[in-house]
């Protein structure tokens, strides 16, 4: 069976495999799998969404080869399958990390970000939720260099593949130990902090599927004796819950000068005493 094929069908089949975790193991019981904007998150976004832009990410990719002929310089071409998704794996974590971090201090970047926090139900399907402007910046960035640095078709197919296992799994609600892992590999341990409301905000655990760069840029967040409590935006109830395109729009709102992202903090502020407290101990599961 071609990857093209196989590809839709591993991400189907775990999505299946999370919902069946979610029940059996909560991490916070009482969720619905038909929870409120399940429609909005799993036809508009995820596919809706995710088919036009895809798109969208092609052709600015192709007219960027056009212009440059960069892909064929073939860069990396004589590498391995498996040494290409590597390298673009951990560099595009990296880069992500570094964007991320932006958004959530950047007014402007925060407004194309603040639809990923908005959700109250944190499970494997939020993680969807993202702006489009956010998703053509974010995915470009991602898949550009595959292809103009040469890499194989394939890379781009196993990476899409990789990312949409991992995001929903970062945001299931599994109530799942990781241990040590949560020194290198992201979880819902760690990213459900990046989501609860009542976290110092500034942006905590920003990592995509590595946590190495939390923990060594000091944006760990990992308290042992509780759990996340609420999710969603400070100012939910102007949120335009289960419409996306009044959530598309909404991002363009009129902007003061004064505003500020909500969970603004300037660049370089040390972490929470809780994540150097974490980070300085070993991880271990909740009390």
């Amino acid at each position: 069976m071609p990857l093209y094929l196989i590809s839709p069908l591993v991400i189907g089949s775990w999505a299946l495999v999370l919902v069946g975790l979610e029940r059996r193991f909560p991490y916070q019981p009482g969720y619905r799998v038909f929870r409120p904007e399940f429609f909005n998150d799993f036809v508009m976004y995820t596919f809706v969404q995710s088919y036009v832009l895809g798109f969208v990410i092609a052709l600015v990719i192709r007219v960027l080869d056009d212009l440059t002929h960069m892909s064929d310089l073939g860069l990396v071409s004589r590498w391995p399958v498996w040494a290409q998704l590597g390298f673009f794996i951990v560099t595009h974590d990296f880069w992500q990390y570094w964007f991320h971090r932006v958004q959530h201090r950047n007014r402007f970047l925060w407004r194309i970000h603040e639809a990923a926090h908005a959700p109250l139900h944190v499970d494997w399907l939020s993680g969807s939720r993202s702006h489009a402007l956010e998703i053509l910046v974010a995915q470009t960035a991602e898949f550009a260099p595959i292809f103009l640095l040469g890499a194989s078709p394939d890379v781009a197919l196993y990476k899409g593949m990789i990312d949409a296992v991992w995001g929903m799994f970062n945001h299931s609600n599994i109530d799942v130990r990781m241990g040590r892992l949560l020194y290198v590999l992201n979880g819902p341990e760690l990213h459900r902090w990046h989501h609860d409301l009542d976290t110092p905000r500034g942006g905590v655990n920003l990592g995509t599927k590595l946590t190495i760069w939390d923990w060594v840029f000091g944006t760990a967040h990992y308290p042992r004796d509780r759990k996340p409590a609420r999710y969603g935006l400070h100012k939910s109830r102007e949120f335009p819950h289960g419409s996306y395109l009044r959530q598309l729009v909404y991002a363009f709102r009129p902007m003061s000068p004064n505003t500020l992202p909500e969970d603004a903090s300037p660049l370089g502020t040390p972490a929470p005493s809780s994540a150097r407290d974490a980070a300085s101990g070993s991880i271990r599961g909740r009390a």
